[in-house]
């Protein structure tokens, strides 16, 4: 692979509710044109926070002037933010907004994690649909989730398998003041209408001993239906991040195999899935190289190639990251002061991969993109 252009997606303005950005998205529309999101905020965790929306008709060279046109509903009398929101495309012209909204009122002024407990702030699941290529968006509805999933966690847009239903990946928290044993777990659901109703959660990835967390699940879908999984995985007794895992499945997601560690560390990327059975895979190494990396491989199954490997971002000062702390509450709460990562990538019509990821200081972040050629 090589890469063969750069440049911004959203820039961070210090001192502004648009300060931070982070969690950006892409998304390749049958039309041709190219819809980014990304969140902004005056910090990285903010009752001001708001997803933004892009277009581009070239690519991803250039971008169109901001719009914001999700705003954070009401729930059960509570007020919140909208931390994340992905797209996906159903159809033509059709697509389906995911975000996860934050009750900031609750618990009012407290971070999204308890550090003491390990619990997170109340969360919900939120989805909205538009006919003509975002330009409108109905009402927010909130997807209902069981009592065993917690709070729960966005981790991937909505993905449309190849029978035409929806899948949906669900990450499981405790809730803020809960201070037992937390048995994390990531969770998959189905939907045989369109994300009217959802099926019952199938675990995909959970250690029964609690040692083990499976966070951030980035999933994939290739052209002959199988699904892919990327897990960002941790070891709750040693405090120490493990490499990326993988886990697929062959039966639209009602089973999926044992977790194949893949050789590097450790937050993976929303995966490009080529058309020719291809995947590119990026990569956040924070305790290592302190870089975003890429690779290719010849199919959701096979390896990934250390010689296709890119660096795409390295990250030169020194920070509080560069070291995991003592406890798992600790180190969520270290995810605020967390300064890159989150990459996504998205395969463009010409074949090209185009990745997004945030990056910057403690004061502010932008989000940018890089293009790949993975033919050369």
């Amino acid at each position: 692979m090589k890469i063969v252009e750069r440049g911004i997606l959203a820039q961070g303005v210090p001192g502004t509710d648009r300060a931070v950005m982070t969690f950006p998205s892409l998304v390749a529309l049958s039309s041709g044109e190219l819809l980014g999101t990304c969140r902004a905020g005056s910090s990285k965790d903010a009752d001001d926070e708001c997803p933004e929306l892009y277009r581009s008709d070239d690519g991803g060279r250039s971008w169109s002037t901001r719009t914001r046109p999700w705003t954070a509903p009401e729930i059960e009398g509570m007020k919140g933010t909208l931390k994340i929101c992905y797209l996906t495309e159903t159809s033509p012209g059709n697509l389906l907004a995911a975000s996860m909204w934050i009750d900031r009122q609750t618990y009012p002024g407290q971070g999204l994690f308890n550090l003491k407990t390990e619990g997170c702030l109340p969360m919900a699941i939120l989805l909205a649909e538009s006919d003509d290529e975002g330009n409108t968006w109905s009402s927010w509805r909130v997807v209902p989730m069981p009592e065993e999933v917690g709070p729960p966690s966005l981790t991937s847009p909505v993905f449309q398998l190849g029978d035409g239903s929806l899948g949906l990946s669900i990450e499981s928290n405790k809730t803020y003041r809960d201070a037992s044993k937390w048995y994390q777990k990531v969770v998959f659901f189905r939907s045989l209408d369109g994300g009217l109703s959802w099926g019952d959660p199938i675990v995909v990835g959970e250690d029964l001993s609690g040692r083990i967390f499976n966070w951030d699940q980035r999933v994939g879908v290739a052209a002959d239906g199988r699904i892919v999984t990327f897990l960002w995985t941790y070891d709750n007794e040693t405090r120490q991040y493990l490499n990326v895992h993988r886990r697929l499945s062959s039966d639209r997601g009602e089973t999926w195999s044992a977790a194949q560690d893949l050789g590097f560390p450790d937050q993976p990327a929303h995966p490009a899935m080529l058309p020719d059975g291809r995947v590119v895979l990026a990569w956040v190494d924070r305790y290592q190289t302190h870089s975003i990396r890429a690779r290719l491989s010849a199919d959701i199954d096979a390896p990934f190639d250390p010689a296709s490997e890119v660096v795409l971002y390295t990250h030169q000062e020194p920070s509080s990251q560069d070291f995991p702390q003592d406890d798992t509450g600790e180190l969520l709460g270290e995810m605020s002061l967390w300064i890159f990562g989150l990459p996504f990538a998205e395969v463009l019509p010409d074949g090209d991969v185009i990745i997004v990821y945030y990056a910057g200081s403690n004061h502010s972040m932008s989000c940018y993109w890089v293009r790949l050629n993975p033919n050369a």
